[in-house]
């Protein structure tokens, strides 16, 4: 079983916002298998879905960003799923607009969204999809990654999303997360 975690910050005022990119990615992934999204008792909204055989959570907890570990670990635990087979779509400041990178495991990188399903899976050995949305100019961050993207940069968001979505599939199909990152970084 794999479980691909998508970042964000839950309600309409977020939606569409640079921080909730995990959520994109994710919904993206839900549309194309045609598995819906239901609330779960893990603080969550979990869709399934199987690919070849395997079951496939997707899921968008519904406890901010920050505090993400906290319907991480919890459904881990139920689906016993090692950190392994776990993945996490998140934004990421210090890459480029529209650069996906693909990192096997690793600190949190000062992203708090990270930072908390490391603490609550107590595993930094987990896989991560993190797509650049470039460093604020002349705004502060917190307003940055709460605003939406402007028509100029949605373009490379758009292209970024696709080549997420289709590292993602990749991933799924072969199981092979390093020959993943070789084509995709």
């Amino acid at each position: 079983m794999k479980m691909i975690v998508g970042l964000g910050n839950i309600g309409p005022k977020y939606a569409q916002t640079r921080h909730n990119v995990g959520f994109m990615i994710v919904d993206e992934i839900a549309a194309k298998a045609h598995a819906d999204f239901q609330t779960s008792k893990f603080e969550a909204q979990v869709a399934t879905f199987f690919n070849e055989g395997e079951k496939v959570l997707l899921v968008k907890p519904s406890t901010y960003m920050n505090d993400s570990g906290r319907a991480v670990g919890p459904l881990m635990d139920y689906f016993n799923i090692e950190p392994t087979d776990l993945l996490v779509v998140h934004d990421d400041l210090d890459l480029p607009l529209g650069k996906v990178r693909l990192k096997q495991k690793g600190s949190a990188g000062g992203h708090n969204g990270i930072k908390s399903i490391i603490a609550h899976v107590g595993d930094q050995k987990f896989k991560r999809v993190k797509v650049g949305i470039d460093h604020p100019n002349k705004m502060s961050v917190v307003d940055y990654v709460l605003g939406k993207f402007t028509p100029q940069q949605q373009p490379l968001f758009n292209d970024a999303k696709i080549t997420a979505v289709a590292a993602i599939e990749a991933w799924l199909a072969n199981d092979d997360f390093a020959a993943v990152m070789n084509q995709y970084n």
